[in-house]
């Protein structure tokens, strides 16, 4: 991995900070991105490399990756708040930013707390909080077991239901490429990224989301139904979704071509080109 990684003090939390190319001159504003839930940096370094000609920011939450225990529970406002910060601390005014699943709550939660320092949004296998269709019962109860994580044969033996779709590569390297990459959370940090979105939905605001918006679904997603991002398209007014054809809940790391093309379309777009496609 080629991040510049740093142990950072902000807003009374230590979070583990990775930055690619921030001192790297760009057409393209740097990409804040929030992960999911117990994932670590290094489950989404490939996408951060892929987009080389722009700077790419993320940290570990609290208890996640070597991001130390919080303290005390968290909100989507203090960690929007905290990551505005961060932007701060580094000299970044304006970034487009993303999320996926989990972190595309908290990336909707971003850009409508701090809409100023938002450009563009992409929103990628997520949904709008409580107020969404559920998945897959049985993707439900194993994703909600932290044993996914610190467990590589249960991995191995519920990948298919936790995550569905299918890797060109075969099943073998979507397994082992995403394992490898996993660091489990602590109990603590899985405890309190489930409570921080505990009764959030974003879906009365929606409407009022004034940022061009990217949606991203796989349409064989056990954990985040495909309806849910035909619900965000039908909410926020300036937005497009794209449907990955065979992509499960990791489309962006097993069909990598197809999200990078798709990203690199929607970012790159001049803000009128990109309102005419939604």
């Amino acid at each position: 991995m080629t991040a510049e990684i740093t142990m950072e003090e902000v807003g009374g939390r230590t979070l583990r900070v990775a930055r690619w190319r921030l001192d790297e001159p760009s057409d393209h504003p740097p990409v804040l991105f929030f992960n999911g839930i117990g994932a670590n940096i290094e489950a989404v370094a490939p996408l951060a490399e892929e987009l080389d000609d722009r700077g790419f920011i993320m940290f570990d939450m609290p208890g996640t990756g070597e991001s130390p225990d919080p303290t005390i529970p968290y909100t989507p406002f203090t960690m929007s708040w905290t990551a505005a910060q961060l932007l701060g601390r580094f000299g970044l005014d304006e970034v487009d930013v993303m999320g996926v699943s989990w972190g595309g709550a908290m990336a909707q939660h971003f850009a409508l707390q701090h809409p100023g320092k938002t450009r563009k949004l992409v929103l990628v296998a997520t949904t709008a909080g409580m107020l969404m269709v559920p998945g897959n019962p049985a993707s439900f109860t194993k994703m909600a077991n932290p044993r996914r994580y610190i467990d590589p044969e249960f991995m191995n033996e519920h990948f298919a239901t936790l995550y569905g779709g299918v890797d060109a590569d075969g099943a073998a390297h979507q397994k082992d490429s995403h394992i490898g990459r996993l660091k489990p959370p602590s109990p603590r940090g899985y405890m309190y990224q489930l409570l921080c979105m505990l009764g959030w939905t974003s879906a009365p605001v929606l409407p009022f989301m004034t940022k061009e918006t990217l949606i991203m679904m796989g349409d064989d997603d056990q954990i985040v139904l495909p309806i849910n991002g035909k619900m965000l398209k039908a909410l926020i007014p300036n937005s497009r979704l794209h449907m990955v054809e065979g992509g499960g809940h990791l489309f962006l790391l097993t069909h990598a071509d197809e999200s990078i093309a798709e990203l690199r379309n929607f970012l790159d777009a001049p803000e009128d080109e990109t309102r005419q496609a939604a």
